[in-house]
């Protein structure tokens, strides 16, 4: 059992409320409109909506899901944004993507050093499987 002071602290930040509401067209991804509240539910002139878009493209390994912020003062205008904002996001973690290959083909294989495997055969670097 975890004692109870070690537990996280799980109170919602009541200055950090939003109401959040999702228009899609079931077809191309959904944007998220977030509009801020105060506790007892009211809009808060304070603060600004945030809009987000979520879509989906299909690679030859599945599913990559794409989340992206878009700037807008509307939901119209963040209908108008979502595709820029879309092929932004894509090529964002495409960039990502070309970088942690890089990074993996870079990877030093030392013999003798496992891959964490406790002596059991491991992936080494670039995916090739090596006997310890």
């Amino acid at each position: 059992m975890i004692p109870e002071e070690r537990l996280p602290d799980m109170r919602l930040d009541t200055a950090n409320l939003y109401k959040e509401e999702v228009y899609t067209d079931g077809r191309v991804g959904s944007i998220r409109v977030m509009t801020p509240v105060d506790t007892d539910g009211s809009f808060d002139m304070n603060r600004t909506v945030l809009y987000s878009g979520q879509t989906q493209l299909m690679t030859p390994g599945g599913a990559l899901p794409l989340a992206f912020a878009i700037e807008a003062d509307s939901l119209t205008e963040a209908i108008e944004k979502f595709a820029d904002a879309a092929k932004q996001s894509l090529l964002q973690t495409m960039e990502e993507i070309q970088e942690m290959r890089r990074q993996q083909s870079s990877s030093i294989v030392i013999p003798g050093q496992d891959a964490g495997f406790g002596g059991m055969v491991g992936l080494g670097a670039g995916g090739k499987i090596r006997m310890p």
